[in-house]
């Protein structure tokens, strides 16, 4: 491997394996280069200029990575969020994220995204950032994620809620302060209450 290629690699390796192209030409990579690892099968591109070293395996947590490396100011929400916490037995076959309401569409041949359009201070409450291969990440923490499930009950199932909230009492020591402050929030406190009143 030519000398511009291997030092290109060595890049990619430093941040994980991932990098959009406006980062790679930043951090030195010519386009020539960056050009020429993709035609040699080197790099991938995981969607519109995002790519990924081929030799690093793809997992569930690289969609999330590109998602929010192509929507900064999205967060992860909803069963993507549960699965990341640990609070769900169901496989997310696309990334779930929040917009704020009045944002585009987002346009994304990969991975699949679900896109969920939240009032503002639905949308900035509850997030907390999180490093995954180097790469942060905004995503609901599990209070604010389970209140949300209940508010969208209708679009990803009762069930999905009532088997997250349980592995939340199971796994978890439970903050009902932050349960409660989170249904006020999303309108969903009457709906929970029967089921946070049952785990008391």
């Amino acid at each position: 491997m030519e000398k511009a290629l291997k030092d290109a690699v060595t890049i990619f390796k430093k941040h994980k394996g991932i990098l959009k192209t406006k980062d790679a030409l930043e951090k030195g990579i010519h386009p020539r280069t960056l050009y020429q690892l993709r035609d040699e099968n080197y790099i991938e591109e995981l969607s519109r200029g995002i790519f990924k070293l081929s030799s690093y395996p793809l997992s569930e947590k690289t969609d999330l990575i590109t998602v929010s490396l192509k929507y900064p100011d999205s967060v992860i929400c909803l069963i993507s969020a549960l699965s990341f916490h640990e609070l769900t037995t169901e496989i997310p076959h696309q990334v779930y994220i929040s917009m704020k309401n009045g944002h585009r569409k987002p346009l994304i041949k990969y991975p699949p995204v679900k896109a969920f359009y939240y009032s503002d201070d639905i949308f900035k409450s509850g997030i907390e950032e999180v490093k995954i291969s180097g790469v942060r990440v905004k995503i609901y923490n599990p209070e604010k994620t389970l209140a949300d499930c209940f508010k969208f009950r209708n679009k990803i199932g009762l069930d999905v809620c009532l088997e997250a909230l349980k592995i939340y009492f199971n796994k978890r020591k439970p903050d009902y302060l932050k349960l409660t402050e989170y249904a006020k929030l999303c309108r969903v406190e009457k709906i929970m209450k029967p089921y946070l009143e049952m785990t008391v």
